[in-house]
């Protein structure tokens, strides 16, 4: 019994030492990178999604 506790406490110790996962720098690159495209792209972003909701409303009103 002595064992199977110390191998429990052992794997709790193990689990929160682990460093898996993204951290909050990879986080922070990341939104910047997607802004920046965003931004860059800013023009034909919005030329996409006016012609998306232009045939949106022609169609709508078709119905």
């Amino acid at each position: 019994m002595n064992n199977l506790l110390s191998v429990a406490k052992e794997k709790v110790i193990n689990f929160f030492k682990k460093e898996d996962g993204m951290g909050v720098v990879e986080i922070i690159l990341i939104t910047i990178v997607l802004i920046s495209l965003v931004i860059i792209f800013r023009g034909q972003i919005t030329g996409v999604v006016n012609t998306i909701l232009g045939k949106m409303s022609s169609q709508a009103n078709q119905v």
